[in-house]
C-alpha cells in the first residue's frame, strides 16, 4: 500500500491533460433501414423517432420480423438450433444528443464491439468506418466546443467479406451467437491530447527479468521538440519499478525496463503485473498515459512437448463457440466470464479454444487472473481461402487488430488462423511467418486442422504447434476405433504422433451427443427461443414418450462420460500429445442441435457427473491404468500397469495404493505399490497390478481404484463371468426360429426368442451414440445408447447399470434393434435403446409380450453364436433363460401372432 500511495503521490505531480470523458450508454434513437437508402437520403441529418438501449442490440430491444417455424413437426428447420426471437440482418441507424460543458479536443468515440461495418457523423459531418467482427470501432471525432452535438452510427451486419462456409465462423453466425445488430460493451467519448499513445505493446523477457515496451503515438497537432517517458510497473499494489526516459518525437517509443524479481504466469500461479506508461512535455504536462496488464511467461515448443516457464504443460481444453443464449452474444463484463472459466476450471479444465472467433478484452483478464491457455482464431472457416483479395486484406487487419487489443494479456498463448482451413496454404503459411516474426509471445499454427487433400495428416512447415484428428500414422481420436475395436484400456497414440516435429493438440475429440434436457426449455428468458426443443418435447408427447425424457438423458449421458473419460486417458497416456480440446464440455446449440456437452448451453450442470469425479480423469495429476479388456472370466488373472500423468508443476512424492470392490462398495482386495518420486509429464510408470480372479465363481461388476495422494485417484470397472456357465434345467424354451416361436407360445409354453439379427426389421446396433447431431449428419445408426430397467428380474443375473457401459459392446455390436411403433401397445422394454432425439422411435433389444396362452421373451442380441468365447452373452442368455423358466415371467401386454411376426423379415 506503501508504493501505491506513492505512485499517487508521484502523478499529482504532474499538470494533468485536458481529459474528459464521458459514457454514453442510454436512450439512442433508432430506425431501421432495411432498403439501404439512408446514406443517400441523407438520413445522418434527420432525427429519428423509435428508442433503443444502448449497449444493447435490436435483439434485446425486440425488434426485427418474427419468424414462424412449426415445432409440431420434426424437420430440420426447427432442429437447425435455437431460433432467434427477432431477427433483422442489414442496416440500422442510430442517433443520440449529447451536451458538453466544454472543449473537448480530439475526441474519440468507442464502441467496443460491432457486427460488422460502422459508420459514424458528427454534427453531420462524415467521420470515416470501421469494420471489425474482433476489435473495437474507434473513431476522432476532432474537437467538439461546448454546446450540443448529435451523433450518428451507421451499422451493417450484413455479411461484408466472404469468411465462412455456410456463416458457420462463430464470429458471424445464427448458429450460436446471433447476427445481431447494436453496440455491445462499452461506448464511450474522450478527449485526448495533441499527442496520444495509439498502441502499447509489452515483450516480457523471463530469463532477463525485462520488459520490452513499444508505444505507437498518434500525433494530432502541434508536437512538443522533447518529452519524457515515465514508466511504472506495479505488483498488485506495490510499486516494483518506476523510471523516466527522455524521447524525442517520433513515432514509436521504446523502452527496456528491469526488475529485481519477478513472479511467472501459470495456471498455479497466474501472477499478472500492471504497466502504466505517462507521456509528459519538457514542463511536465501530463501528454497521455496508457495501462496494461501482463505476464511474465515463457511459452516454448520443445522437443514436441510445449514448456511453460520451462515445465512440460498439458492443455485440458474444451471449445468455447461464443455460446451464450439469453443475449446471443459474448459477456463483455468480467462476471461473465469468470462463470465460463470457474466452471471450466471446476472440471479440471485449463484451455479454452475460441473456434473461428475472438473474444472481448473481459475474456482474456479473467483468463489471465485464473491461468488459463487461450487458443484464439481469426474470425475464419473456409474453404476457399485466398479466393478473394478484399477478405485477405480483412483478415490481415483484423490480425493487427488483434495483437492491438489483447496481445499484452498472457492467457493469450496460442494462435490459429482459423478452423479446418482449406484453400491457399501460401497465403496462410505467409500470415503465420509474418504474425511469428511480429509477435513471438505465443505460438501459432496455420490451421486447427484441414481436411483438404494433402493436408492436416501433418504439420505445416511454419507451424509452431499442430492441431489434429489424425496424422498419416493413423488416428489420434478413439472415435475412429469406439465401435469397431474390442474395448481395450492399453491403447494410446505413439504411433501415430511418432516423429511429429511439433507438439500435437487432438482437435475436437468427443462429439458425442445427450439426449435433450426439457426441464431447460424454461431456462430461455431470453432473445432466443428452443424450438428444438419444443419440437422434441412435442414428437415425445405424441409417441406418449415424455416422461422417459429424463431417463434418456441420464443414458445418454452416462455413455458420452464413458466414451469422453477413455478419450481423454487415451490423451494423458501419450508421450508426444501435448494436450486435447473437447467438443464440447457443454451443448453446442445450432449445427443441428448438436448436444454434446456434459454440462448445457449454460455453463451448468446436466446432473451426469460432479465436477471432483471428472477431474479423477481430467486434472493436473491423473492416474493412469493399461489393461487388456473389460470383461473377463473367472478363469483368468486381471494384469494393469499403473502409470501417472503428472502436469502439476512440480515433482509429487507418492505412495499408490489400490482396492478393488464389488457393487455394494466391499473391499475384496487391496495393495501397495512401491512409493516413489513422480517426476514432471506422462512417463511415469507406477508399477504392475495383478489379481487373480477365480474368487468369483459368478458374475460380477467390479471397481478397481488406483489412488497415489488424496484429490488424486482414478476408476475403472471391469466385468467378470463364469469361464463355464452352471447346468441347469431350464423349462423355457430357446429357438432362433419365429416358427417354433409363435408354435410354442400357442401351446402355452415360455420362449425366449433370439432370431438372426438379419431376420429382424430394425436398425444395425452400434456402441457408441450419435456423433455430434442427428440433424447435421442424418446417415448414421443415429441411436444413443441403452436404457436397462435394473430392477427387472430378467436381468438379476447379469450384472449391469441403468445404462450401456463397456461390458455390452459384444452385445450391442452383434445386435439389431427392434423397431416397436407399428405394435399398438406401449411396451416397458427390459432393455430399451435410446434414440436420436430426431426420430424418437419406441426401440428395444430386450422386450416380453404374452402371444396365445404362451410368454414370449425376444433378445435381438445374439445370444447362440460362439459364446464359449463370449461370456458376457452367455451369462446374458443364463439370466433371461432362468428368468422365463420361473414364476416371475408374467409379461404384461399381450401381441397377436400377426404382430409379434410384424417385428421380422
Amino acid at each position: 500500500m506503501k508504493g501505491y500511495l506513492w505512485l499517487i503521490g508521484w502523478l499529482f505531480c504532474f499538470t494533468h491533460a485536458p481529459a474528459q470523458s464521458l459514457s454514453l450508454a442510454g436512450e439512442w434513437r433508432l430506425r431501421l433501414d432495411s432498403l439501404n437508402k439512408g446514406r443517400d437520403e441523407q438520413w445522418f441529418l434527420q432525427s429519428f423517432q423509435q428508442t433503443i438501449k444502448l449497449p444493447g442490440t435490436l435483439d434485446d430491444a425486440g425488434i426485427g420480423y418474427r419468424p414462424t417455424v412449426d415445432t409440431s413437426v420434426m424437420n430440420k428447420e426447427v432442429m437447425a438450433g435455437l431460433s432467434r426471437k427477432h431477427r433483422y440482418i442489414g442496416v440500422a441507424w442510430y442517433e443520440k444528443e449529447i451536451t458538453l460543458s466544454k472543449n473537448m479536443e480530439h475526441a474519440q468515440l468507442f464502441l467496443e464491439r460491432v457486427i460488422w461495418r460502422s459508420d459514424c457523423w458528427i454534427d453531420g459531418q462524415y467521420t470515416g468506418s470501421q469494420e471489425s467482427l474482433i476489435a473495437p470501432h474507434v473513431f476522432e471525432l476532432g474537437t467538439l466546443k461546448p454546446g450540443k452535438h448529435r451523433i450518428v452510427l451507421r451499422i451493417d451486419n450484413s455479411l461484408q467479406h466472404d469468411i465462412s462456409y455456410n456463416n458457420f465462423a462463430h464470429a458471424y453466425t445464427d448458429a450460436t451467437q446471433i447476427i445481431w445488430n447494436g453496440v455491445i460493451g462499452d461506448i464511450s467519448l474522450s478527449g485526448r491530447s495533441a499527442i496520444a499513445i495509439a498502441d502499447m505493446q509489452l515483450y516480457p523477457d523471463r530469463e532477463a527479468k525485462k520488459i520490452q515496451a513499444s508505444l505507437s503515438l498518434r500525433p494530432a497537432g502541434n508536437i512538443p521538440s522533447s518529452m519524457q517517458l515515465q514508466t511504472v510497473v506495479m505488483d498488485g499494489n506495490q510499486v516494483v519499478s518506476r523510471q523516466s526516459k527522455a524521447v524525442t518525437t517520433a513515432d514509436t517509443i521504446a523502452a527496456d525496463i528491469y526488475l529485481k524479481n519477478i513472479k511467472t504466469w501459470d495456471e498455479f500461479n497466474p501472477h499478472v503485473y500492471t504497466f502504466k506508461a505517462i507521456l509528459t512535455d519538457a514542463m511536465g504536462k501530463i501528454l497521455d498515459q496508457r495501462e496494461s496488464t501482463f505476464g511474465f511467461r515463457e511459452l516454448q515448443s520443445a522437443q514436441s512437448q510445449l514448456r511453460l516457464n520451462g515445465d512440460p504443460i498439458f492443455l485440458r481444453g474444451t471449445l468455447e463457440c461464443d455460446i451464450f443464449p439469453l443475449t446471443g452474444h459474448p459477456p463483455m463484463e468480467d462476471a461473465g466470464w469468470k462463470k465460463v472459466f470457474l466452471a471450466a476450471k471446476s472440471y479440471g479444465l485449463n484451455h479454452l479454444r475460441f473456434h473461428s472467433w475472438c473474444p472481448p478484452a473481459a475474456a482474456f483478464r479473467v483468463a489471465d487472473s485464473l491461468g488459463f491457455y487461450l487458443q484464439i482464431e481469426l474470425p475464419l472457416w473456409s474453404l476457399t481461402v485466398g479466393k478473394d483479395t478484399a477478405t485477405l486484406r480483412f483478415l490481415e487487419a483484423e490480425a493487427q487488430r488483434i495483437i492491438s487489443a489483447y496481445g499484452n494479456h498472457p492467457s493469450f498463448c496460442f494462435w490459429s488462423m482459423g478452423n479446418e482451413l482449406e484453400g491457399d496454404f501460401d497465403w496462410l503459411q505467409g500470415m503465420v511467418r509474418k504474425l511469428k516474426q511480429q509477435d513471438p509471445r505465443r505460438l501459432y499454427t496455420t490451421t486447427s486442422f484441414s481436411f483438404q487433400q494433402g493436408r492436416g495428416r501433418w504439420p505445416e512447415q511454419p507451424d509452431d504447434f499442430y492441431v489434429t484428428q489424425y496424422t498419416k500414422n493413423g488416428w489420434v481420436r478413439g472415435q475412429g476405433s469406439f465401435n469397431t475395436q474390442s474395448p481395450d484400456f492399453k491403447t494410446d497414440y505413439r504411433q501415430a504422433v511418432n516423429g511429429v516435429p511439433v507438439p500435437l493438440l487432438i482437435h475436437e475429440v468427443g462429439q458425442y451427443a445427450v439426449y435433450p434436457d426439457m426441464q431447460e426449455i424454461s431456462r430461455y428468458t431470453g432473445v432466443l427461443d428452443p424450438l428444438n426443443f419444443k419440437a422434441v418435447r412435442n414428437d415425445l408427447r405424441k409417441k406418449h414418450l415424455l416422461p422417459l425424457a429424463p431417463d434418456f438423458l441420464k443414458a445418454s449421458g452416462q455413455l458420452a462420460l464413458l466414451l469422453y473419460k477413455e478419450e481423454m486417458e487415451r490423451a494423458l497416456k501419450t508421450s508426444g500429445v501435448s494436450g486435447f480440446q473437447l467438443l464440447d464440455l457443454h451443448d453446442f446449440p445450432g449445427q443441428g442441435t448438436a448436444l454434446v456437452g456434459l454440462l448445457n448451453a449454460f455453463w451448468e450442470s446436466k446432473g451426469i457427473v460432479a465436477p471432483a469425479a471428472f477431474r479423477q480423469f481430467c486434472g493436473p495429476v491423473t492416474p493412469l491404468l493399461r489393461f487388456e479388456k473389460a470383461v473377463y472370466t473367472n478363469a483368468e488373472t486381471f494384469t494393469a500397469t499403473a502409470s501417472v500423468a503428472n502436469y502439476s508443476g512440480k515433482s509429487l512424492s507418492v505412495t499408490p495404493v489400490w482396492d478393488l470392490r464389488d457393487e455394494s462398495g466391499k473391499v475384496w482386495l487391496s495393495g501397495k505399490l512401491p512409493s516413489q518420486n513422480l517426476s514432471q509429464g506422462n512417463g511415469n510408470t507406477l508399477g504392475n497390478i495383478s489379481i487373480d480372479l477365480h474368487a468369483f465363481p459368478v458374475a460380477r461388476q467390479l471397481t478397481l481404484r488406483l489412488r497415489l495422494q488424496p484429490g488424486y485417484e482414478n476408476e475403472w470397472r471391469i466385468w467378470v463371468y463364469p469361464a463355464k456357465q452352471p447346468q441347469e434345467q431350464f423349462t423355457a424354451l430357446f429357438t432362433t426360429s419365429v416358427d417354433e416361436a409363435v408354435a410354442a407360445a400357442q401351446q402355452g409354453k415360455a420362449v425366449v426368442l433370439n432370431p438372426d439379427t438379419a431376420l429382424i426389421k430394425g436398425v444395425e446396433g452400434r456402441f457408441a451414440q450419435v456423433f455430434w447431431s442427428p440433424v447435421h449428419f442424418p446417415n448414421q445408426p443415429g441411436t444413443m445408447g441403452l436404457l436397462c430397467d435394473t430392477t427387472h428380474p430378467a436381468l438379476k443375473g447379469f450384472p449391469t447399470a441403468f445404462h450401456t457401459d463397456w461390458q455390452w459392446w459384444d452385445l450391442v455390436t452383434f445386435s439389431k434393434t427392434m423397431i416397436l411403433d407399428s405394435i399398438p401397445v406401449t411396451p416397458k422394454p427390459i432393455v430399451r435403446v435410446v434414440d436420436n432425439f430426431f426420430k424418437n422411435r419406441n426401440m428395444a433389444d430386450v422386450v416380453e409380450y404374452q402371444v396365445g396362452k404362451g410368454k414370449v421373451l425376444i433378445c435381438s442380441m445374439d445370444l447362440h453364436h460362439d459364446l464359449e468365447r463370449r461370456p458376457v452373452a452367455a451369462q446374458l442368455k443364463q439370466s433371461l433363460m432362468r428368468y422365463a423358466s420361473g414364476v416371475q415371467f408374467k409379461p404384461s401386454l399381450a401381441l397377436t401372432e400377426m404382430q409379434l411376426r410384424s417385428l421380422f423379415k
